[in-house]
């Protein structure tokens, strides 16, 4: 491999360095592993990112096999919304949980496990927005990453409502915050 020495266009946050992520490949990393060892390097050069691999995420594959990772959605019930609506907002949550996970270094491999042990998502019920802001404080004070949907209020809800709050993460964490709520 040779260190920076191969031109190559300069990435953006969210892309890999394609010369590094070929030399990775052919270490034999797998190709997912290997773009999130350069991005959480910053795509600094390959070697950076073999050695966070090897020293990082190989460990933690064998560690977290067994862990499973959800991504909630809990919905205001007081709204009394729509299943548009709903679906709407639960998209709006979907996207900026996911936009804040990647825009936050230590978080993004978070999103890489929950994407790579399948993505699971699961709709609640929360009571009113008392309940919402109350499961995103708790939610907060175990670390988990959370995304509050405020509307805009263009149709069918006043502006500024919150209508749904997103949480992701290890799914017993998850649980100790959602577990209790009913299903949508």
């Amino acid at each position: 491999m040779e260190p920076r020495q191969q031109a190559a266009p300069e990435p953006t946050s969210q892309e890999v360095n394609l010369v590094y992520l070929q030399q990775l490949r052919e270490l034999d990393i797998p190709e997912e592993a290997a773009k999130q060892a350069l991005l959480h390097t910053r795509n600094v050069s390959a070697e950076e990112a073999a050695m966070y691999y090897f020293n990082k995420l190989e460990n933690e594959e064998e560690d977290d096999e067994d862990v499973l990772f959800k991504m909630v959605f809990v919905i205001n019930m007081d709204l009394s919304m729509g299943v548009g609506k709903v679906a709407t907002q639960v998209g709006h949550a979907a996207v900026g949980l996911y936009q804040t996970l990647q825009g936050n270094p230590s978080w993004r491999e978070l999103a890489w496990k929950w994407d790579s042990t399948g993505s699971k998502k699961v709709v609640m019920q929360a009571t009113n927005t008392a309940h919402l802001l109350e499961l995103q404080a708790l939610a907060a004070s175990l670390s988990l990453p959370t995304y509050l949907v405020q509307d805009t209020g263009q149709n069918l809800v006043e502006p500024n409502l919150r209508t749904v709050l997103a949480i992701v993460g290890e799914e017993e964490r998850v649980n100790n915050v959602t577990g209790s709520l009913k299903l949508l």
